[in-house]
């Protein structure tokens, strides 16, 4: 049944209730059929399985199969097992990170319990009595007051004045005037949850006033419990690093068998006429040692630790990450769903105009005709529009505190929804004075008189004409006015009944508030359009307000770009996913609506954000590619199940994240091309080199150059700072892949380059120990290979610090990769030139001379790779 359409009597006969509500009896039979209120727990994994969920991962098996050759490797030749435990270690920290970072639908569920009021009151024997929310069930009365969390859904049966926060459910920031009055639908299918102005909802408040609903649902079956099933059903996505990576770490295993087939069958047919056991094994361990080469070891490490570098980089810019692989999503997100309310506004309903030739006065009569106070710290109490009347006074130095005393209450006519309108009798002076404000029209026409420049006139039709003009100005720009009067007396009045006090009123004037836009989000919404990102506003407000806040902030530009929730219900899911482009601006929405928004645009592709604070945002947040939930007006609930936390809860802060997410994937391009550049060079080397029937570098020393000179710059290059045309690209395409944009190609030739100028350091070695030139095996020229391969790739790593920009040009310098390259060039020399390391790594001493040459030819990777980049930013030119 749909409650808020039937009348109050059809609600308690499809409930089984009454206006004294539930016998005891009742009540515990009904607990026992329909069980308690409270949202159903999703069963949980216990930490082992997800532990062992994380080893799943490609390149985590990649990695303990390395763990595993390089453990057979080193017994088998009698050598250090330090390369086991550290890629053993490796696995461990990324398993147990990954854990840590799980469960945020259980979490999300756990904070949705939460939500409920432990205790709240009820009639029932007719009688009231407090019991426990879960023991809470259909056909009970909820007796409410301002203040009281609700519990279950439930049917407005009486309201006085009753006024229910229920932003976090609808996501509208000004509080719903509630009735008891059957609603009516109109052209409409159906209302749409913040129109349903005779029914309260698990989640919201009471603002102001009393009343009494009578419970139609409980537990799973409140509008809470179905946005918990929608998270509990909600797909967990991949981002897109992770398919990347998992795409790399398929083409990885086959290139590493392949590696290890090839040559093994190359050695096999090489030495076929002298084969034994021993030469056999032989073989089969040079091929599974280069196999191991290929794998990157360090890889994985090295994205880990840039991701949680940029986490921490983050937290400090007030964004805070709850997934670690979700920071690069940011980088390639295309379009941002922004809650309105909290994130583009302020949050704080504001004067920001007025109407009247005495301001003072006017802040004095709308501060004092509330029922809202301001305590000594400042701080207003009570409905947030009253609230904002008396920061307007407070700004004027009119603080209500200090007013009272001067204007002591000596009776009121309460607020009345069906007057819109209130008023207040103070002792001032000789005499006595009362305000009353509410509704401009309500106001309006009980003055018979004008406050003017001049003094207080009869009211003319006029004056009531401009009134009423500056009221509609007011209320284009989507204001919410009120307007204020007064009445002198000599006396107390001697009855305060509305009826007596308000009439034959002074107009004072008007007052226009809004929740204002946060001043930094206008910048930010220019630099998300640069960086060509859409921005879409998503609010539970009326269409005007979400209007005027749009053009505002320049994410609308006429009006033909807004829906409304009404609107969306008439259009089917196929109509949207064409026409979701079309939109800039969704108002009046219910949380249904948010999730098809989210689908809608990701169904076209596009890499999706969403934003949100309430309850009703936690769907539609999982369900994006990026959540982004807010740290100070956000729900617990919202909280757990988003990507981001903005700790400010500031628009510009996910622009300022969108940065460091792009910078940070910029960086694990820059590793991962570093990466397989080095390995592809020690792989091409040594395959040359077993083709050829010599040895270029034994496995002890691939596996040193792995560890020491491959990961520590490539981790420095993951400290590398934001391009200065980060901001200016395109977001990448979802679809692109770890090797778009050149990035295969230069992992080749950059390969193919070291590979040359190793080899080149071998021969010219051997010539310089023997003044001839062979293919025979030679220590020094070994030697120079292991300090031009280990060389060349630290200064290669210079020449990534950016793919196509000279790194020449760059105005700041990477501090990291300096101190790398020296760590590195100390480590080579010690091995080298101190005799136990020799001895263990079986290298020649050299002269000199040698070394210079080998550095030397190392160096040249630095030259040429930049030439190359000058001759491919000269052809990307013309091409455009």
């Amino acid at each position: 049944m749909k409650h808020y359409l039937e009348s109050i009597e059809n609600v308690y006969a499809a409930v089984s209730s009454g206006p004294r509500g539930l016998t005891s009896k009742e009540a515990g039979q009904r607990l026992r059929a329909e069980g308690k209120n409270k949202l159903t727990e999703p069963p949980k994994d216990s930490v082992l399985k997800r532990f062992f969920k994380q080893m799943a991962d490609p390149m985590i098996i990649i990695l303990l199969v390395s763990a595993v050759i390089s453990g057979v490797t080193a017994a088998y030749q009698s050598e250090s097992f330090a390369d086991v435990f550290i890629i053993l270690f490796v696995v461990c920290v990324n398993a147990v990170l990954g854990v840590v970072q799980e469960s945020k639908a259980e979490k999300a569920i756990d904070a949705l319990k939460e939500m409920t009021g432990e205790v709240c009151k009820v009639q029932r024997d007719g009688t009231m009595q407090n019991v426990k929310s879960e023991e809470l069930v259909r056909g009970d009365i909820l007796l409410l007051e301002a203040g009281d969390a609700i519990p279950a859904d439930a049917r407005i049966i009486e309201s006085i004045s009753l006024k229910m926060e229920e932003a976090a459910l609808t996501g509208e920031s000004v509080p719903t005037e509630k009735t008891t009055e059957p609603l009516r639908l109109g052209t409409a299918r159906d209302i749409t949850l913040g129109d349903r102005k005779n029914m309260v909802y698990t989640g919201s408040t009471v603002a102001y006033g009393r009343g009494k609903a009578v419970v139609v649902a409980t537990g799973m079956q409140t509008e809470i419990g179905k946005i918990a099933q929608a998270i509990s059903l909600a797909k967990e996505e991949r981002t897109p690093l992770q398919i990347r990576l998992a795409q790399l770490s398929k083409m990885l295993t086959i290139l590493v068998l392949g590696i290890c087939a090839l040559i093994f069958g190359v050695d096999l047919i090489r030495k076929s006429g002298d084969l034994n056991a021993r030469s056999v094994i032989n073989m089969f361990m040079i091929a599974v040692s280069l196999a191991v080469a290929a794998i990157p070891e360090g890889l994985v490490a090295v994205v880990t630790i840039v991701l949680s570098i940029g986490v921490t980089k983050m937290s400090r810019r007030h964004a805070i990450i709850r997934r670690l692989t979700a920071v690069e999503t940011l980088g390639c997100t295309q379009v941002i769903c922004s809650d309105k309310t909290g994130t583009l506004t302020q949050n704080k309903m504001t004067v920001v105009e007025h109407y009247g030739p005495d301001e003072e006065l006017l802040a004095k009569a709308m501060a004092l005709a509330s029922d809202a106070e301001l305590r000594r710290d400042n701080v207003a109490v009570g409905e947030p529009t009253e609230c904002a009347l008396l920061n307007y006074a407070n700004t004027l130095s009119l603080p209500k505190y200090e007013l009272i005393k001067e204007y002591p209450l000596v009776g009121e006519a309460p607020f009345d929804s069906l007057r819109k309108r209130m008023s207040t009798v103070h002792a001032h002076g000789a005499g006595f004075i009362q305000f009353s404000k509410g509704a401009p029209d309500e106001i309006l026409k009980l003055c018979t008189k004008c406050l003017t420049k001049e003094g207080v006139v009869s009211m003319t039709e006029g004056q009531k004409a401009e009134i009423s003009a500056e009221t509609t100005g007011m209320a284009n720009k989507a204001l919410r006015v009120l307007a204020c009067a007064y009445r002198e007396y000599a006396a107390a009045p001697a009855d305060f009944r509305s009826e007596n006090l308000e009439r034959e009123l002074v107009f004072i004037g008007l007052t226009g508030m809004i929740d204002p836009v946060r001043p930094e989000v206008l910048d930010a919404i220019q630099k998300c359009r640069l960086a060509g990102i859409r921005p879409v506003m998503i609010t539970g407000d009326h269409k005007n307000t979400a209007v005027a806040i749009a053009k505002e902030l320049d994410i609308l530009q006429d009006d033909a770009g807004v829906i409304t929730g009404v609107e969306l219900d008439e259009m089917s899911e196929e109509a949207l996913r064409e026409n979701i482009a079309q939109y800039s601006v969704y108002a009046r929405v219910q949380p249904d609506h948010k999730v098809r928004i989210v689908n809608a645009w990701k169904a076209t592709g596009a890499v999706t954000a969403m934003t949100g604070d309430g309850v009703n945002d936690a769907a539609s947040i999982k369900s994006a590619d990026i959540g982004v939930g807010m740290g100070i007006t956000g729900t617990d609930v919202t909280k757990n199940v988003a990507d981001m936390v903005l700790a400010d809860d500031n628009f510009a802060t996910i622009i300022a994240a969108v940065e460091e997410g792009r910078k940070i994937y910029d960086n694990i391009k820059k590793c991962i091309q570093f990466l397989l550049a080095s390995n592809l060079s020690e792989v091409m080397s040594i395959f040359i080199a077993t083709l050829f029937g010599f040895t270029i570098l034994e496995p002890v020393h691939i596996l040193w150059i792995n560890l020491i000179t491959d990961s520590s710059p490539a981790l420095a290059l993951g400290m590398e700072k934001e391009e200065n045309d980060l901001m200016l690209r395109a977001p990448r395409s979802p679809q692109a892949g770890i090797f778009s944009g050149g990035v295969g190609v230069d992992v080749v030739y950059q390969g193919i380059l070291v590979t040359i100028l190793t080899l080149a350091a071998y021969f010219i070695g051997h010539y310089m120990e023997n003044g001839v030139w062979e293919v025979v095996n030679s220590p020094d020229g070994m030697t120079m290979a292991f300090i031009t391969m280990s060389m060349a790739e630290i200064f290669h790593s210079f020449n990534m610090r950016s793919q196509r920009h000279s790194v020449l040009k760059m105005r700041y310098h990477n501090l990291y990769l300096y101190g790398a390259m020296l760590a590195s060039l100390v480590l080579t020399i010690g091995v080298i030139y101190i005799p136990t390391f020799s001895v263990l790594f079986g290298f020649e001493e050299i002269s000199l001379g040698e070394y210079a040459v080998a550095l030397g030819l190392a160096l040249l990777v630095f030259p040429i790779v930049e030439f190359v980049k000058a001759l491919q930013r000269k052809f990307t030119k013309k091409t455009r």
